[in-house]
């Protein structure tokens, strides 16, 4: 900066109204910071390369520092500089030599670009965090923008508002969704825009598919060790800025074109829910860099040790813990989800880590603020709220633990069915309760079965095909020499590691890719299924995939598994159906519906039985007294994991139709059961619907 810069007049403006808010004669500014002496806020010219002005916020009210700069208009870029007390040990981290990111900026133009100048400490003195470091980093750091959405949107479409019990999740990632579709043009793919083409909204449409699930897009930096090894940050999460986009989903329409996308599935009826991260941030622990928080007011931000604040809480195994105690950062959180809803028209949230949201100073509390919060909210309490529901501090597991009218990642339901389906002894009974929609873990409270969220693949952990196809994990291309990623994954690959040209085994993995689909569409609950395990998608063995921005994580279109189109033709089927009957997708524990479970000679399970360890092979048979409106009000299910054939006695009640059959995945239509038995061949699943 020169000292013949250009002097601007700045008013007092107005605290209340947090970030850069433009009202049509200038800008208001307004950044919280508690234990700050001084904040300057620094004007760019439009390359961003060039800081021409630094002005002083001449306000502070209730903890806001605050000044309003007539004249400014949307597109100008900025940044702050604050100062207070370089004091680690007493948990302050100011350093006014670091351009900081509003934590408010609703768009970041540029990337974090590695070195020195973003560490507020020197990195190679002995001294680590302790030491001082005066390098600028206003070169290296992306700039906030000030945008004005009004005048370059028309409203929104109307959001479907889908009910929970006809709720469909399909997890994606924005770029690896287009990258590789050859009806995407090429500027468009692995952007918002691209997404939000009528050819991906059709296809989803096509599948049932009622709600898309968006793996993070809030701003996130690559991380320099994985820069270092010629890799990404594919994943996203790593929040740098929880109310602007990820700049690297830009089309040529930039910002407006996330609103595009999302109007684009709302206009075909299906709903947009974001991976949020408001657990941690991308700033790591002491030893990580100064980018926003960490320098604005890292004793506020941050959950930091009550008897050493030098060091942080890690409850989140990134570094740090966001401080969602604290009154003004749980208001910047509830803030940016109510930006994401109201401006940009979103219909949920998926919470990672979810846990650490309800962690108050003595643990998790389901009533805790942030709870209590989103729960009074006229706007939050009316969205999806998803949690992912532990983290990795005391009592961090909380399936289960989550408040009225929020729904919850279950992964009692994904490790129980893997097991089922790999033959595990002993398995049966809570198979029987995952099936059911987990009400020991959810009928509390007036939750209802919707609240499990059921999964057998997410995008942590092993692809569809790649769990019936791997042993073990291969992480190799990570660079962690395989040390990365779970290795509890309840795979097997029934008698080759990876790819085979063995016929039979081809025949087995793709019968139980068709278990674990009929299983999950077939339960009650909410399912979610991985995107492109309806076409057999692999990674080939890795299992940790968040740094592999590239064609291992990408869907394949073209070059699909020989089997993708007969996988994807049954997962339709099995959505449709659902959707058609609603015995299939329970919506109250409470509502008559009668459930027995039999064993193979058509008589009750006993407790001798659920007991059995191999007793494996059972029939669970739904039915209402009173006829349905929508569809069919007695069904059977025939389940049979064991590696040789079972034969079933069928209740003789009832004339029995076979609807589905992991067997024969083609079978169309309803097939009729002659002589009130049925042999279901080993590893496979039947569902019958009486006549």
């Amino acid at each position: 900066m020169t000292d013949d810069r250009k002097r601007t007049a700045i008013e007092p403006g107005d605290f209340t109204r947090l970030g850069a808010t433009y009202d049509g004669a200038g800008v208001n500014f307004a950044l919280f910071s508690a234990y700050a002496e001084k904040v300057e806020l620094c004007l760019f010219d439009d390359s961003g390369s060039r800081e021409v002005e630094r002005i002083v916020l001449p306000e502070f009210t209730n903890e806001i520092w605050h000044g309003y700069v007539p004249g400014l208009k949307p597109g100008a870029l900025y940044g702050y500089r604050v100062h207070g007390p370089f004091e680690p040990e007493k948990g302050h981290r100011f350093n006014p030599h670091k351009l900081l990111v509003d934590p408010y900026a609703r768009e970041l133009v540029g990337a974090v670009e590695w070195s020195q100048a973003q560490f507020a400490y020197i990195l190679d003195d002995e001294q680590k965090d302790l030491s001082f470091d005066d390098t600028d980093s206003a070169a290296q750091m992306p700039k906030c923008r000030v945008i004005d959405l009004a005048d370059k949107d028309r409203a929104p479409s109307q959001k479907p508002s889908v009910p929970w019990s006809r709720t469909i999740f399909y997890e994606t990632h924005v770029k690896g969704l287009t990258m590789l579709h050859p009806a995407i043009p090429e500027n468009l793919r692995g952007t918002f825009e691209g997404v939000g083409q009528k050819v991906i909204v059709d296809y989803i449409k096509s599948l049932g598919i009622t709600s898309v699930e968006l793996l993070p897009i809030h701003f996130f930096p690559d991380d320099s060790y994985l820069l270092d090894k010629g890799l990404r940050n594919y994943w996203g999460y790593n929040t740098l800025a929880f109310f602007a986009p990820a700049s690297r989903y830009y089309g040529p329409n930039g910002l407006i074109g996330f609103r595009e996308m999302v109007r684009a599935f709302h206009d075909a009826g299906i709903e947009v829910i974001l991976d949020v991260v408001y657990n941690h941030t991308a700033e790591g622990n002491e030893l990580g860099p100064t980018l926003s928080f960490k320098g604005i007011d890292n004793f506020s931000y941050y959950r930091t040790l009550p008897d050493q604040p030098r060091y942080y809480i890690n409850d989140t195994g990134t570094g740090n813990t966001i401080n969602t105690s604290h009154p003004r950062v749980l208001q910047m959180v509830t803030d940016s989800l109510r930006y994401w809803a109201e401006e940009m028209h979103v219909d949920g949230f998926r919470f990672d880590l979810g846990t650490i949201l309800g962690r108050e100073p003595e643990g998790f509390d389901q009533r805790s603020g942030f709870f209590d919060a989103v729960g009074q909210d006229p706007v939050l309490s009316q969205v999806k709220l998803i949690g992912e529901p532990w983290d990795i501090g005391p009592g961090g597991y909380q399936v289960g633990g989550f408040p009225p009218g929020w729904a919850e990642w279950n992964d009692k339901y994904r490790d129980t069915v893997r097991d089922y389906w790999k033959g595990t002894p002993g398995t049966t009974r809570d198979f029987a309760a995952r099936i059911l929609g987990s009400g020991d873990v959810y009928d509390l409270r007036g939750r209802r079965p919707w609240a499990s969220v059921n999964f057998i693949a997410a995008h942590d952990g092993f692809t569809l095909n790649d769990l019936v196809s791997y042993n073990d994990k291969h992480n190799e291309a990570n660079g962690e020499e395989n040390r990365d990623g779970h290795s509890d994954n309840r795979s097997f690959n029934y008698g080759a590691e990876g790819p085979t040209e063995d016929e039979g085994i081809n025949a087995i993995r793709e019968r139980q890719k068709r278990n674990f689909l009929a299983t999950l569409f077939l339960s009650h609950g909410t399912p979610m299924l991985l995107g492109g395990d309806e076409i057999g998608r692999s990674q080939m063995g890795n299992n940790n995939g968040y740094c592999q921005d590239n064609e291992l994580s990408w869907l394949h279109w073209q070059d699909a598994h020989g089997s993708a189109e007969t996988l994807q033709m049954f997962a339709r089927r099995l959505i449709s159906l659902r959707q058609e009957h609603s015995i299939l997708r329970r919506e109250n524990w409470r509502d008559g519906l009668v459930v027995t479970w039999l064993n193979p000679a058509g008589d009750e399970q006993s407790e001798e039985e659920w007991a059995n360890g191999d007793c494996t092979a059972i029939a669970l048979r739904l039915s209402r007294s009173h006829p349905l409106e929508e569809g069919w009000d007695d069904v059977l299910i025939l389940f049979n994991p064991r590696d040789e054939n079972v034969g079933f006695t069928l209740p003789d009640d009832k004339r029995w139709m076979r609807e589905v059959s992991t067997s024969d995945p083609r079978a169309q239509g309803a097939e009729a059961i002659a002589d009130g038995t049925l042999d279901l061949e080993s590893r496979s699943l039947a569902m019958l619907r009486s006549s």
